[in-house]
């Protein structure tokens, strides 16, 4: 079994309050990830601890950023083995969640997790951000976006503000110092009518992790063009 001490004292450094089921459900969670990280490649991170800060108390950390219990809808695009999506949907089960991956393998591994967890009110998404930010039931649906995904700052707006109510928020987990990025997206950010809200720097509870949250307030509809065809933001960002 698994010493979860140091994960409880980190939560609550979070200001999180978690019961036991929760905290076995992240157990299990890590557990289904490492054994199919065997078939499939996940991630590179498989010891426990290393695991827990740099997917869990990372994912867990946008409370540093929003007031998570305003937030009733949320879409992680990119989701990848399933960060930050559902170590937020563990630890604030109100939440909608809809976790978009252009992966089928990783979807339907996702689809196992839900079902395994017990998770309710999670829709998984096999696709393209470039598609689905098109489509009605997804554009501009949502309080509340998230992504992990490496990519520049103007490439994932464009992937990722389309799908944000006006009012709501795209948030952007970044490593270490943004300054360039920041300017250099401030302009996109512009065009697909976000605005770059308090920028949020940490370092991971009791590690050496430098993060940084970049939250873009939806300020106003996202042109119709946008996202552009599939390849296009990340061939080409906005300037």
């Amino acid at each position: 079994m698994y010493s979860i001490e140091s994960f409880k004292k980190k939560v609550n450094m979070l200001h999180i309050e978690l019961s036991d089921k929760q905290y076995n459900q992240y157990v299990t969670y890590y557990e289904m990830v490492v054994e199919k990280n065997k078939v499939m490649n996940l991630t590179g991170i498989t010891e426990f601890d290393e695991f827990i800060d740099k997917h869990y108390i990372d994912s867990l950390s946008i409370v540093n950023a929003v007031d998570i219990y305003q937030v009733q809808s949320a879409i992680d695009v990119g989701t990848g083995a399933g960060f930050p999506g559902i170590p937020l949907k563990i630890a604030f089960p109100h939440l909608k969640i809809t976790l978009l991956d252009s992966l089928n393998k990783r979807i339907n591994f996702l689809n196992e997790v839900v079902e395994t967890l017990g998770l309710e009110n999670v829709e998984t998404c096999h696709g393209r951000a470039e598609d689905f930010g098109h489509r009605k039931e997804y554009r501009e649906q949502y309080d509340l976006c998230t992504s992990r995904a490496v990519a520049n700052l103007s490439t994932l707006s464009e992937y990722c503000v389309p799908f944000v109510k006006i009012g709501g928020q795209f948030v952007s987990y970044k490593s270490g110092n943004v300054d360039n990025e920041l300017r250099e997206s401030e302009k996109a950010i512009r065009i697909l009518g976000g605005e770059i809200g308090k920028v949020c720097s940490f370092v991971l509870p009791e590690t050496d992790f430098a993060r940084t949250l970049v939250p873009i307030k939806k300020i106003k509809s996202t042109g119709k063009k946008y996202p552009r065809k599939a390849g296009t933001p990340s061939k080409e960002p906005l300037q």
